[in-house]
């Protein structure tokens, strides 16, 4: 039996991965299109996409990251946005946090839902953990990291970085990344994002 491994840190993880699973078919579906027109303009499988939208499959942060590129949207539009109160505040007990159920990767959205044009996420990478995005999930947003705690590496296009707490880096234009952990303890960093104009 398959078994849906996206889970939150608030709620029931079951109605929460139900919830991504129909954004991701109201977005293909309010776009008109089929599954293999998404499969195409994401680079992920048909198959895949259809057990997605099923709740048969755990989405990684990959195959959400090729789908939101796909949709021109933030990959958090995907994760909870439709759970969340119109409120100003977010308290963190109340935040979304999503993990990847393949490296266990966890990603909190930290912004209230009406945050505007501004929207904040802390990140925790695991250790040895690589987290591949293409160009397209950054093709509609303006990006920051800044390290809190622990190592990043940070692979751009060519060119990498390396990251210790404290930096900020602001990410050029969009080509395929790679956010890399190759320490012995958890990396932490802020993403600030806003979309491209």
């Amino acid at each position: 039996m398959p078994k849906t491994a996206v889970t939150f840190a608030i709620g029931d993880p079951d109605r929460q991965a139900r919830a991504i699973a129909e954004r991701i078919r109201l977005e293909r579906e309010s776009r008109g299109w089929s599954l293999a027109e998404l499969a195409a303009r994401s680079g992920v499988s048909k198959a895949m996409i259809s057990k997605v939208e099923r709740c048969e499959a755990s989405p990684t942060a990959t195959v959400l990251g090729r789908l939101s590129g796909a949709f021109g949207l933030p990959l958090s539009v995907l994760l909870a946005l439709a759970e969340r109160e119109g409120d100003r505040l977010a308290r963190r007990d109340d935040q979304p946090v999503w993990t990847d159920p393949e490296t266990g990767y966890t990603r909190r959205t930290l912004s209230p839902a009406l945050g505007g044009q501004l929207e904040l996420l802390e990140v925790v990478l695991p250790p040895g953990v690589r987290v591949p995005y293409p160009a397209s999930a950054f093709s509609f947003q303006h990006q920051q990291l800044l390290v809190l705690e622990g190592r990043l590496d940070f692979i751009e296009g060519s060119r990498s970085y390396r990251l210790g707490a404290g930096d900020c880096l602001q990410l050029g234009a969009p080509a395929d990344c790679v956010f890399v952990n190759e320490s012995d303890g958890p990396t932490r960093y802020l993403v600030a994002l806003t979309r491209r104009g």
